[in-house]
């Protein structure tokens, strides 16, 4: 018996792979994962909440983390995309 597994997904990803591994896991285009995230976002902001958490609980796709837990990767992962955007902000600014 082969389990299926959410996973984040590495190939079809525009932040974390959120919406492209919902998607995969469901059978259906990430387009309209993507676009639940916005309208929650936008009804009432569980939205944003929701992606963080799942970002945060949900593995890498063919992560095994080994050693670390899965918080551990993705909180390290958003450190270093938060770094990442900021700085093409402040570049962006300092233009």
């Amino acid at each position: 018996m082969d389990t299926r597994r959410i996973t984040r997904s590495r190939s079809d990803r525009m932040i974390a792979g959120v919406a492209g591994g919902l998607a995969a896991y469901f059978g259906i285009d990430p387009l309209f994962v993507r676009i639940g995230f916005i309208v929650l976002s936008l009804l009432n902001g569980v939205g944003v909440l929701l992606y963080l958490a799942l970002w945060l609980i949900v593995p890498n796709e063919g992560s095994l983390t080994e050693g670390r837990s899965t918080v551990q990767e993705a909180a390290t992962e958003m450190r270093t995309y938060v770094e990442e955007l900021v700085s093409r902000v402040r570049a962006a600014f300092q233009r």
